[in-house]
């Protein structure tokens, strides 16, 4: 079986830390900026141009759920955990119509299940934010029956706004005006034939607060669902998933009055794969 992988990038979470980082802290909006065709540009919410194309001609989509913006207002950083990803497909053209009607790149970032015998985690710290990791089993790996449940939690926040008058002396006794807090939760119930379902869920939210002036903040949400069916005693293999997503941005300025826009998103999906052994 021969695959044609034109134009599709195929990126790991191992690549993405290999790369030289801001602050320490590997990042998926980092590491696109070396890809060929690929120019980002801007220092609020960041905006990302695919050979050529606009950055609403984009398509984000975590787990399924369609991510409307993928950069925060410090553009050095996506709402993208690197501990929890297990693989990004990266499109830059000829993409299938699974897609729908985006016409310059599609971001397929699919995350990790949990760790299935073990609680586990990590804390990172840098001069911009914290994060921290959390994962274990719900239910223990049965060696018998195959069995499992298992958890991952992802939360990453920042602090430039505490820290920047300590780092920058340039910088306003308020310090820098940039919040961003990042939320995302996944559970796994696996079985021995390879079946598995998953539920999950995320929070993003970010703020520019620029003092007695303007308050822009933007926030999205969304959750959704996976499963995986395996028969045992059929050459079919079923795959379904649902997911519901909902972006928020609103701008206060003094004097004015304030403006507000809202999309939200629902992607339902059935495959079937049937396998015709050869004798």
């Amino acid at each position: 079986l021969n695959q044609v992988t034109m134009s599709v990038n195929k990126i790991s979470a191992k690549e993405i830390k290999s790369l030289p980082s801001v602050g320490g802290q590997p990042d998926l909006a980092q590491y696109l900026q070396v890809l060929p065709g690929v120019i980002f540009t801007g220092d609020q919410g960041g905006q990302l141009y695919i050979r050529g194309g606009s950055p609403i001609q984009n398509l984000v989509l975590l787990d399924g759920m369609t991510i409307y913006n993928p950069f925060h207002s410090i553009g050095l950083f996506s709402v993208f955990d690197t501990e929890i990803i297990s693989n990004a497909d990266i499109y830059t053209g000829g993409f299938n119509a699974e897609f729908g009607g985006r016409i310059s790149s599609v971001m397929d970032i699919k995350t990790r299940a949990g760790n299935k015998t073990e609680p586990a985690g990590k804390i990172g710290v840098n001069p911009f934010g914290a994060r921290l990791l959390v994962e274990g089993p719900m239910k223990k790996l049965d060696p018998n029956t195959g069995l499992s449940s298992s958890y991952i939690f992802s939360a990453k926040t920042s602090y430039l706004e505490q820290s920047a008058n300590q780092l920058y002396s340039y910088a306003s006794e308020d310090g820098l005006p940039y919040t961003f807090t990042d939320l995302y939760g996944k559970m796994t119930f696996g079985s021995k034939s390879g079946s598995q379902f998953n539920i999950f869920g995320f929070n993003f939210r970010d703020a520019v607060k620029y003092q007695n002036i303007s308050n822009l903040n933007w926030n999205t949400y969304g959750f959704g669902a996976h499963f995986l069916a395996v028969p045992t005693s059929s050459p079919v293999i079923i795959e379904g998933n649902f997911a519901y997503s909902n972006y928020e941005i609103g701008l206060d300025e003094t004097g004015l009055e304030r403006r507000f826009s809202s999309i939200n998103n629902f992607n339902v999906g059935l495959n079937f794969k049937y396998f015709n052994g050869l004798n």
